[in-house]
């Protein structure tokens, strides 16, 4: 069987059972515990359903769903040690241009609602603290049999992500770290610790969410950025650190270890999306410099511009193109799709001398994003969804006619 990324892709994410919503609720609202509330016997459940629902599709790189969580970021980052978790944090803290900041911010009561994640001390990782993405692999690997373990897509967050949003220093106290230096080399430590030990339970398939990367598309990100005096260096150097933060994050995973970054332009609570930009003005650097092998791109709007950039993938770097929207009950046109998968193709051979079958051989179609990055509130049914993923797998068949 052929290794991950599979033909048929989708982000991670799924609509969430109404039966797992309401004892999650219950244990918010009623201040119970999970036992009290029967979270482990629903939660066991729902995956189960979930693995199903997606062999049913016909879909290799099965997830949890992340039903496992409330928003996609899970809760990898407030089990390290050395984390402090703010509660309405205020909203000097953050950079107020960061996309994701500027859809949430509470202006009138100046803080940004939910939960937020700074170092408060060194970062480090606790085998018995880091939990919560191996009970979700070890679902998973529950609803399968052991010759399919090495399928499982784990979904992870960006390394980057309790920082970008932060005002320059505020990620971590000044007790902490110094600067963006000291912090990234813990960062990255503590994911190549929580790598390790996914790898050596089993897991063999990870994707990096990451909204991030696809703000440095993004002209008003870019502006904001300029015009804030606090920052340190352009946004280019910025860029450039995160990419040295996932290089210096994967570079001790053994070779069978698939790694991919999926650049999320948003579905979130109601189909909202936060970035906008075309990928050009990034593309070289990243496909170039960062060492995953596999780039999950959005392509669902005209927001994310066209298939030129993909003139600079590498010959040893797949990419998944994000056609199919979670955001449109509307069923996309399948002859319509399948001439754009081409057309990425065929940018692809032009960069790299290949022809356009060649390229073909690195390019997977999938959802644009997840379909449920927060627990609820999403215009698509789970019939849509079964709808959405029944066709990226048709368009895959038709195109390529394997998994």
């Amino acid at each position: 069987m052929s290794p991950p990324p599979f033909r048929a892709e989708h982000m991670g994410s799924l609509l969430r059972p109404e039966k797992l919503l309401k004892v999650r609720e219950a244990i918010r609202d009623k201040g119970i515990s999970p036992e009290e509330a029967g979270l482990p016997a629903v939660e066991k459940e729902a995956v189960a359903h979930v693995v199903k629902l997606q062999q049913d599709a016909g879909f290799k790189a099965v997830t949890s769903g992340e039903y496992n969580r409330t928003r996609f970021w899970g809760l990898m980052w407030d089990e390290f040690e050395g984390t402090i978790r703010l509660q309405d944090a205020e909203a000097s803290m953050f950079r107020l241009y960061h996309p994701d900041v500027v859809s949430l911010i509470e202006k009138d009561r100046k803080v940004m609602p939910g939960d937020s994640v700074i170092a408060g001390s060194k970062l480090k990782h606790s085998a018995t603290r880091s939990q919560s993405n191996l009970h979700e692999l070890e679902l998973v690997k529950a609803s399968l049999p052991e010759s399919e373990w090495s399928n499982i897509k784990l979904t992870v967050i960006t390394p980057a992500w309790f920082h970008m949003r932060y005002k320059q220093g505020r990620a971590y106290t000044k007790e902490a770290y110094a600067n963006d230096a000291e912090y990234f080399a813990d960062v990255a430590k503590v994911y190549q610790d929580e790598l390790a030990l996914l790898y050596k339970a089993g897991l063999r398939n990870v994707q990096f969410d990451d909204p991030g990367l696809a703000y440095f598309c993004s002209d008003k990100f870019r502006q904001g950025w300029a015009e804030d005096s606090d920052n340190i260096g352009t946004v280019d150097d910025l860029l450039d650190a995160y990419i040295a933060l996932y290089n210096d994050s994967i570079s001790k995973l053994p070779a069978d270890f698939h790694t991919g970054v999926h650049l999320c332009r948003g579905n979130f609570i109601g189909g909202r999306h936060f970035a906008e930009g075309a990928y050009d003005i990034i593309a070289q650097k990243l496909f170039t410099d960062l060492k995953v092998n596999t780039f999950y791109l959005e392509y669902d709007t005209g927001r994310a511009g066209g298939f030129e950039p993909l003139k600079f993938l590498p010959k040893d770097k797949n990419v998944v193109i994000g056609a199919i929207s979670t955001k449109l009950r509307e069923l996309e046109d399948k002859e319509e799709t399948k001439q754009r998968i081409y057309k990425a193709a065929e940018f692809i051979a032009q960069g790299t001398g290949e022809t356009r079958d060649e390229a073909l051989k690195r390019v997977c179609i999938s959802p644009q994003c997840g379909f449920s990055t927060h627990e609820s509130g999403y215009p698509l049914s789970e019939d849509d969804e079964k709808k959405k993923l029944g066709l990226v797998r048709q368009i895959a068949d038709e195109i390529w006619g394997e998994p």
